[in-house]
Protein backbone atom coordinates (compact mmCIF):
# COMPACT_ATOMS: atom_id res chain seq x y z
CA UNK A 1 0.00 0.00 0.00
CA UNK A 2 2.62 2.49 -1.05
CA UNK A 3 1.81 6.17 -0.91
CA UNK A 4 -1.69 5.93 0.49
CA UNK A 5 -3.27 9.32 1.03
CA UNK A 6 -6.09 7.89 3.16
CA UNK A 7 -5.02 9.47 6.43
CA UNK A 8 -7.08 10.13 9.53
CA UNK A 9 -7.89 13.70 10.42
CA UNK A 10 -5.73 14.97 13.24
CA UNK A 11 -5.49 18.07 15.34
CA UNK A 12 -2.25 19.34 16.86
CA UNK A 13 -3.32 18.09 20.33
CA UNK A 14 -4.10 14.65 18.86
CA UNK A 15 -0.72 14.55 17.11
CA UNK A 16 1.09 15.58 20.30
CA UNK A 17 -0.81 12.89 22.20
CA UNK A 18 0.17 10.26 19.63
CA UNK A 19 3.77 11.47 19.83
CA UNK A 20 3.69 11.21 23.65
CA UNK A 21 2.38 7.64 23.35
CA UNK A 22 5.16 6.76 20.89
CA UNK A 23 7.83 8.29 23.14
CA UNK A 24 6.52 6.46 26.22
CA UNK A 25 6.40 3.13 24.38
CA UNK A 26 9.87 3.78 22.96
CA UNK A 27 11.22 4.50 26.44
CA UNK A 28 9.84 1.18 27.71
CA UNK A 29 11.29 -0.57 24.65
CA UNK A 30 14.70 1.02 25.25
CA UNK A 31 14.63 -0.23 28.84
CA UNK A 32 13.77 -3.75 27.65
CA UNK A 33 16.37 -3.70 24.85
CA UNK A 34 18.99 -2.49 27.33
CA UNK A 35 18.06 -5.19 29.86
CA UNK A 36 18.24 -7.89 27.16
CA UNK A 37 21.71 -6.63 26.21
CA UNK A 38 22.85 -6.57 29.85
CA UNK A 39 23.06 -2.76 29.91
CA UNK A 40 21.32 0.07 31.70
CA UNK A 41 19.26 2.43 29.52
CA UNK A 42 21.87 5.18 29.99
CA UNK A 43 24.68 2.80 29.02
CA UNK A 44 22.73 1.84 25.88
CA UNK A 45 22.17 5.51 25.02
CA UNK A 46 25.89 6.19 25.33
CA UNK A 47 26.72 3.15 23.23
CA UNK A 48 24.25 4.37 20.61
CA UNK A 49 26.12 7.69 20.50
CA UNK A 50 29.37 5.79 19.96
CA UNK A 51 27.74 3.83 17.12
CA UNK A 52 26.36 7.02 15.54
CA UNK A 53 29.89 8.40 15.39
CA UNK A 54 30.87 5.56 13.05
CA UNK A 55 34.61 5.35 12.58
CA UNK A 56 35.22 8.61 14.45
CA UNK A 57 36.15 7.89 18.07
CA UNK A 58 34.10 9.77 20.66
CA UNK A 59 35.55 11.46 23.72
CA UNK A 60 34.20 10.68 27.17
CA UNK A 61 33.38 14.38 27.50
CA UNK A 62 31.28 14.26 24.34
CA UNK A 63 29.38 11.27 25.72
CA UNK A 64 28.78 13.06 29.01
CA UNK A 65 27.41 16.12 27.25
CA UNK A 66 25.16 14.17 24.89
CA UNK A 67 23.77 11.92 27.66
CA UNK A 68 23.47 14.81 30.13
CA UNK A 69 25.57 13.08 32.76
CA UNK A 70 28.64 14.29 34.65
CA UNK A 71 32.11 13.39 33.47
CA UNK A 72 32.43 11.28 36.63
CA UNK A 73 29.27 9.37 35.75
CA UNK A 74 30.41 8.83 32.18
CA UNK A 75 33.61 7.26 33.47
CA UNK A 76 31.51 4.60 35.19
CA UNK A 77 29.42 4.15 32.03
CA UNK A 78 32.50 3.70 29.85
CA UNK A 79 33.96 1.30 32.44
CA UNK A 80 30.80 -0.83 32.31
CA UNK A 81 30.68 -0.71 28.49
CA UNK A 82 34.33 -1.73 28.34
CA UNK A 83 33.88 -4.57 30.86
CA UNK A 84 30.86 -5.76 28.86
CA UNK A 85 32.91 -5.85 25.66
CA UNK A 86 30.99 -3.00 24.00
CA UNK A 87 33.76 -0.42 23.67
CA UNK A 88 37.49 0.02 23.87
CA UNK A 89 39.41 3.09 24.95
CA UNK A 90 42.03 4.66 22.73
CA UNK A 91 44.35 7.53 23.61
CA UNK A 92 43.57 10.78 21.81
CA UNK A 93 46.46 11.33 19.39
CA UNK A 94 46.26 15.10 19.81
CA UNK A 95 46.01 15.07 23.63
CA UNK A 96 47.41 12.12 25.54
CA UNK A 97 45.37 13.02 28.62
CA UNK A 98 42.10 12.44 26.75
CA UNK A 99 40.55 9.11 25.91
CA UNK A 100 38.49 8.25 22.86
CA UNK A 101 35.82 5.54 22.97
CA UNK A 102 35.36 3.15 20.04
CA UNK A 103 32.69 0.46 19.53
CA UNK A 104 33.73 -3.18 19.43
CA UNK A 105 32.42 -4.50 16.07
CA UNK A 106 30.93 -7.69 17.56
CA UNK A 107 29.06 -5.64 20.17
CA UNK A 108 27.78 -3.29 17.49
CA UNK A 109 26.43 -6.33 15.64
CA UNK A 110 24.70 -7.61 18.81
CA UNK A 111 22.91 -4.27 19.13
CA UNK A 112 22.01 -4.24 15.43
CA UNK A 113 20.56 -7.74 15.85
CA UNK A 114 18.20 -6.35 18.50
CA UNK A 115 17.15 -3.26 16.54
CA UNK A 116 17.08 -4.47 12.92
CA UNK A 117 13.75 -6.37 13.17
CA UNK A 118 12.12 -3.24 14.62
CA UNK A 119 13.70 -1.03 11.95
CA UNK A 120 12.42 -3.44 9.29
CA UNK A 121 8.89 -2.97 10.63
CA UNK A 122 9.37 0.80 10.59
CA UNK A 123 10.61 0.59 6.99
CA UNK A 124 7.43 -1.29 6.08
CA UNK A 125 5.38 1.44 7.73
CA UNK A 126 7.32 4.19 5.92
CA UNK A 127 6.66 2.33 2.65
CA UNK A 128 2.95 3.11 3.10
CA UNK A 129 3.74 6.81 2.71
CA UNK A 130 4.56 8.67 -0.48
CA UNK A 131 8.10 10.00 -0.95
CA UNK A 132 6.74 13.51 -0.28
CA UNK A 133 5.14 12.35 2.97
CA UNK A 134 8.36 10.62 4.05
CA UNK A 135 10.20 13.87 3.30
CA UNK A 136 7.75 15.75 5.55
CA UNK A 137 8.15 13.14 8.31
CA UNK A 138 11.94 13.30 8.03
CA UNK A 139 11.81 17.10 8.17
CA UNK A 140 9.54 16.97 11.21
CA UNK A 141 11.71 14.41 13.05
CA UNK A 142 14.86 16.43 12.28
CA UNK A 143 13.37 19.74 13.35
CA UNK A 144 11.62 18.27 16.42
CA UNK A 145 14.89 16.60 17.44
CA UNK A 146 16.75 19.90 17.19
CA UNK A 147 13.98 21.67 19.10
CA UNK A 148 14.06 18.99 21.83
CA UNK A 149 17.86 19.22 22.13
CA UNK A 150 17.72 23.02 22.35
CA UNK A 151 14.93 22.91 24.94
CA UNK A 152 16.83 20.30 26.96
CA UNK A 153 19.98 22.43 26.92
CA UNK A 154 18.04 25.55 27.86
CA UNK A 155 15.94 24.01 30.64
CA UNK A 156 18.35 21.47 32.07
CA UNK A 157 21.74 22.95 31.24
CA UNK A 158 24.50 21.31 29.26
Amino acid sequence: MEGSTDRPDASVPAAIGAMDDLIATSMVAQQEFAKNLGLSPTDLICFAYVLQAGDAPVSAGDLAARAHVTTGAVTGIVNRLERGGYVTRQPDPSDGRRVRVVAVPEAAQRVRDVYEPYYALLAQLFATYSPQEVAVLNDWFTRAGALAAAYLAESCGP
